[in-house]
């Protein structure tokens, strides 16, 4: 008797293709769409009524059932609460991975397992690996779209239970097969912007949460060149959207190096961007995939989605405590992202959240 998967489709050309991918290779598929915000955009859409539609197209054309269920109440309380929490304090969050532990590979896996499911299965491009009893992370074949950054607070049981079938083609060879199948997916552009709530005007929208807080901004000698209208809705490094333009310095752009929550200045510099560097962190709340090391080791970690791996030494304070010492100083790391360490085959050993800079 064939294995059930249950895939999350989300109505994008990747879930699509991992769920075509499955039924060939002879498991019994089913389709389950979340609706996890039930608010509309800035021009009144509701993104998810048009994915679902999306959903319901490819479902057909592959001949699998689908379901929808609700996460919006699970979503606010796990996900967009800690976003707004995090934002209010002066930091920088990444819901899209608590997005991935606490509703893909949450409530969803459970919702699955319950229907009698032996596997959930995901279009995130990663690998995983079975070796001696326990489940490994791999980066995918397609490096440019690799999503392990995002999953690096999975655990062995959700690992276990996930099959990732795009782990050996690329995004080209995926919108192929979307393309060949007649898939109404085939051309849809990626989605971008924050897990489920999609592309906004961040700052608009932090708004309707956050109120405005209006301060001073002063440069690195304590002069005031301008104001700010919050804190929490920039970012370190950010140089747009801070309208100092009439006022810039001797020396080129103004850009943002710090921020102070409790005295609402935002910090800029115009020239000496030393302060954006950091030659360490400390992460907390660690997530380690697979193995736990009892000793201190070198490896990579990535700071940030896009950013291209950089080699750190990692010093275990705790289980779920530790200290990265970079091999070279870099530039704005932001606290309330998350560090995510990776052997030189790819494999992710998990990651934390970077909870205090460490300066020279």
């Amino acid at each position: 008797m064939s294995k059930t998967v249950v895939v999350g489709l989300s109505g994008g050309v990747d879930s699509s293709v991992a769920a075509y991918l499955l039924k060939q290779q002879g498991y019994n598929v089913v389709g389950l769409f979340m609706l996890n915000w039930e608010e509309t955009d800035e021009n009144n859409n509701c993104t998810a009524e048009a994915d679902f539609e999306d959903v319901k197209r490819v479902a057909a054309k592959i001949g699998i059932p689908y379901y929808t269920v609700n996460y919006a109440k699970e979503y606010k309380e796990r996900v967009f609460q800690y976003l707004l929490d995090e934002y209010a304090q002066g930091y920088t969050p990444n819901p899209d991975v608590l997005c991935n532990r606490e509703i893909k590979f949450g409530p969803f896996l459970e919702h699955a397992l319950e229907l009698g499911a032996d596997y959930i299965a995901t279009g995130h491009y990663c690998k995983r690996v079975d070796k001696n009893g326990k489940v490994y992370l791999y980066k995918s074949f397609d490096k440019n779209k690799d999503q392990t950054y995002f999953l690096n607070q999975l655990n062995q049981e959700q690992l276990g239970k996930t099959l990732f079938p795009l782990a050996d083609i690329d995004k080209t060879e995926v919108r192929k097969i979307a393309k060949k199948l007649g898939f109404s997916t085939a051309e849809k552009k990626d989605s971008t912007g924050i897990c489920f709530i999609g592309e906004r005007n961040f700052k608009n929208f932090l708004k309707n949460y956050l109120p405005a807080k209006k301060g001073n901004i002063v440069d690195l000698n304590g002069n005031k060149v301008g104001e700010h209208d919050g804190v929490m809705y920039y970012t370190i490094g950010q140089r747009r959207g801070l309208n100092l333009g009439g006022k810039a310095g001797h020396e080129g752009r103004w850009f943002v190096v710090k921020k102070d929550v409790k005295t609402n200045t935002l910090y800029v510099s115009d020239g000496d961007d030393s302060e954006l560097y950091s030659s360490g962190i400390i992460g907390t709340n660690f997530n380690w995939i697979a193995d736990v090391p009892t000793k201190d080791f070198d490896c990579f970690v990535k700071l940030r989605y896009r950013q291209p791996d950089q080699q750190t030494h990692v010093h275990i304070i705790d289980e779920h405590t530790i200290e990265l010492k970079f091999a070279e100083p870099q530039k704005a790391v932001t606290i309330g992202q998350f560090a995510v360490l990776y052997a030189e085959d790819g494999m992710c050993y998990g990651g934390g959240r970077i909870n205090e800079l460490v300066k020279n």
